[in-house]
């Protein structure tokens, strides 16, 4: 099974990216991933199933740590070629 995640972390700063987003993408980018979009107002990734929750497990638990008070995200099932 493949998953696609979106999420985002806030507060928001429009001047500089927070510790909080910036944990997050380290998180994403260094997980083995298929696809990785980092943006500003959103992000998201997707892989292999156990990829995508290992990776949303530590996201969520490194970006509160930095300062998060609020992660909203989204987990899809994705279809095989997909993507």
């Amino acid at each position: 099974m493949r998953l696609r995640v979106e999420f985002t972390t806030e507060p928001f700063d429009l001047d500089e990216a927070p510790a909080h987003a910036l944990v997050a993408r380290e998180v994403v980018e260094a997980a083995e991933l298929d696809a990785v979009d980092v943006g500003p107002f959103g992000n998201t990734a997707e892989g292999r199933a156990d990829t995508v929750l290992t990776a949303v497990d530590t996201l969520l638990r490194k970006a509160l740590e930095a300062g998060a008070t609020r992660i909203s995200l989204q987990v899809n099932v994705i279809e095989e070629g997909e993507g």
